[in-house]
């Protein structure tokens, strides 16, 4: 090699770099530069899935008012609270923007328990209706309504875990960092609590 002979051709050059970025790359990628992107997706997927179950359980709420109305139709009071709360827990409209909202979502969560207060007592009217409780389509909705509080119960508890984590990794090491370096746009994310002792377990809706 002569003294005007370059240490590394050009091509040898491009290809260290490439080798240098992908290197960079791996080190950011380890000390967790996705980390907050990739959590709050989870958060968001979390919220969707508590949307669902809410809405599952509104489904379901028609049929079996209707039910109930056929074997109890002195039952006026109470079969016009768990609609009238029906209609005010399905009129709040929420999407993804609404975890970062803690005024519209604590509404959302007080109207969705104010309706689960209304449902139990309309399931406590069936104890005076011997024929209602034998109807094979009342034990059915019975039975949904009872697999769908369960999902509701877990899909809250993973929603509070996955804004939990988002949260912590938004003031915590390393993902302080890189929230202040690449991601001061994403803030914290509201959570909820249990509005009522046990609220966080599924109400006992069998008879």
């Amino acid at each position: 090699m002569t003294a005007s002979s370059p240490v590394f051709s050009a091509p040898r050059l491009a290809s260290l770099r490439w080798l240098l970025v992908l290197a960079l790359v791996g080190l950011l990628a380890g000390c967790g530069v996705n980390t907050i992107p990739r959590d709050n997706q989870a958060v968001k997927a979390a919220w969707a899935q508590v949307q669902n179950e809410y809405q599952r359980r509104a489904d379901l709420i028609p049929n079996l008012v209707s039910t109930v109305k056929g074997y109890a139709k002195q039952e006026r009071e109470t079969l016009t609270a768990v609609t009238q709360a029906r209609a005010k827990a399905t009129s709040i409209q929420v999407d993804a923007s609404t975890i970062d909202n803690p005024d519209k979502l604590k509404r959302y969560l007080s109207a969705q328990d104010h309706l689960s207060g209304a449902l139990g007592r309309l399931l406590a009217v069936s104890e005076r209706y011997p024929d209602l409780k034998s109807n094979q389509n009342f034990l059915a909705l019975q039975s949904q309504l009872e697999g769908t509080e369960n999902r509701i119960a877990v899909a809250r508890r993973d929603y509070i875990q996955a804004v939990q984590k988002y949260n912590t990794d938004l003031v915590t090491f390393p993902g302080r960092i890189w929230h202040w370096l690449l991601y001061s746009d994403m803030k914290p994310h509201a959570n909820f609590k249990a509005s009522a002792p046990n609220a966080e377990q599924a109400p006992k809706v069998s008879f």
